[in-house]
């Protein structure tokens, strides 16, 4: 089995944990609340692991202004996310967020000049009747 399908396996698994207990934290504090949370863990995580793999961060400026503007619409989506949670059911809520991709492979397309085949476009139809039956 390639390395790249178990990395893979293991981040559905820990998403449908990051899917999950956001649920949990709505129901108990503010949308805004929860995403300061969420940040302090993930920074310290991100410090924790860092210091153990001995990381030293590369500093192509254009990759690092990237990276940042990564863990901007990270958080904003985050904020969102519990907003929507805090409203909504997670089994729904979660569902729908998870068709960003659509996003991505519109984006893509548009701004990389990627190719959309006619099973992506396919995949993206059936997606957003997804979406529309589980609203």
């Amino acid at each position: 089995m390639p390395s790249w399908f178990i990395f893979s396996l293991v981040t559905v698994v820990l998403w449908g944990f990051w899917g999950f207990f956001p649920k949990l934290a709505s129901g108990l504090i503010d949308p805004k609340s929860a995403l300061f949370w969420e940040a302090v863990g993930s920074v310290l995580v991100g410090i924790v692991m860092l210091f153990i793999l001995k990381f030293k961060p590369e500093t192509n400026p254009r990759g690092a202004i990237f990276a940042g503007i990564t863990g901007v619409f990270g958080l904003l989506g985050a904020l969102a996310f519990f907003y929507a949670l805090s409203k909504g059911k997670a089994s729904v809520v979660v569902t729908i967020t998870a068709l960003y991709p659509i996003a991505v492979i519109l984006l893509s397309y548009f701004f990389l000049n990627e190719v959309i085949s006619i099973k992506q476009i396919t995949g993206m139809g059936f997606a957003l009747v997804a979406m529309v039956l589980l609203a």
